[in-house]
């Protein structure tokens, strides 16, 4: 027989438990839930990756949402995120103010992505050089018969992508009427819609609405963008795609990191339409 200052005790320890094993499950539970933020251009192949990984991991929790490269990193300063999505290097003013805020930022290459210069399915055009694209895109050539198309005014959408502003303007500053277009569907929309129009997207989003131009850095060997053709470099505009970390959580998002670069990872990169990196 309890007498009732044992009965009480014996209570109040199976409370502590109780709290102390919820606390540990919270805790556990935090420790498998990862959030990625970004890069749209990322965001197809972080979905899929992820909900391969949880499939997986049936303790794993993983939400991935967009915004653009700019916002993920934010985000990954505000710790409102573990992981950013970027598809661009991290800017030297973002080192800065992770240095201020004290935050050791880790980066890792999950893949590449080809960028497909893209026009109107009803352009006659096939193929142009990386001279060509800059002087389209810096206004110099500013109809489509200069280019061997029809005579038609050139309407240039240009994204965020400082990539190709590195790699085909050579840093030279787009022509100032070029229409900026943030986020990639609505430079798809667009061009699909405008008959002398010209921009550029992911691979990964080229459809049936959009044609892709082959393209020349030589002048002489062209290449259509391809995953093939950019995985053995006969396709020339090609730029990794990266996920931002804050190194102190590194052992918390690592087995997340490990799948995205295991061979079935690097799979499911190649089969969404980017290129793996290994």
């Amino acid at each position: 027989m309890l007498l009732c200052g044992e009965s009480n005790s014996k209570l109040n320890h199976m409370k502590v438990r109780t709290i102390l094993f919820a606390a540990l499950s919270l805790a556990a539970l935090h420790a498998n839930a990862q959030r990625i933020k970004g890069s749209d251009t990322v965001l197809p192949v972080a979905q899929q990756t992820a909900e391969r990984f949880m499939n997986r991991e049936p303790d794993a929790r993983v939400t991935v949402t967009g915004g653009g490269t700019g916002v993920g990193i934010s985000a990954l300063m505000d710790n409102t995120t573990d992981i950013a999505m970027a598809s661009r290097p991290i800017k030297f003013s973002e080192k800065m103010k992770a240095k201020a805020a004290k935050r050791d930022i880790d980066e890792v290459i999950v893949a590449y992505d080809a960028l497909a210069v893209v026009v109107h399915p009803s352009n006659p055009v096939k193929k142009l050089t990386r001279r060509q694209l800059e002087d389209i895109f810096r206004g110099k050539i500013t109809n489509w018969k200069q280019v061997g198309g029809d005579d038609r005014k050139i309407v240039v959408y240009s994204g965020t992508y400082e990539f190709f502003k590195e790699s085909v303007l050579k840093n030279k500053n787009y022509m100032s009427s070029s229409l900026s277009m943030p986020a990639t569907g609505a430079i798809i929309q667009s061009v699909s819609q405008t008959k002398g129009a010209i921009g550029y997207v992911g691979l990964a989003y080229v459809s049936p609405r959009i044609k892709t131009l082959s393209i020349s850095y030589d002048g002489e060997h062209y290449a259509t963008p391809t995953v093939e053709n950019a995985t053995n470099k006969t396709y020339p505009i090609v730029r990794p795609l990266y996920y931002y970390y804050d190194a102190k959580n590194k052992t918390q998002i690592a087995p997340l990191l490990e799948f995205i670069l295991s061979p079935e990872g690097q799979d499911i990169i190649k089969k969404s339409g980017y290129i793996p990196v290994k």
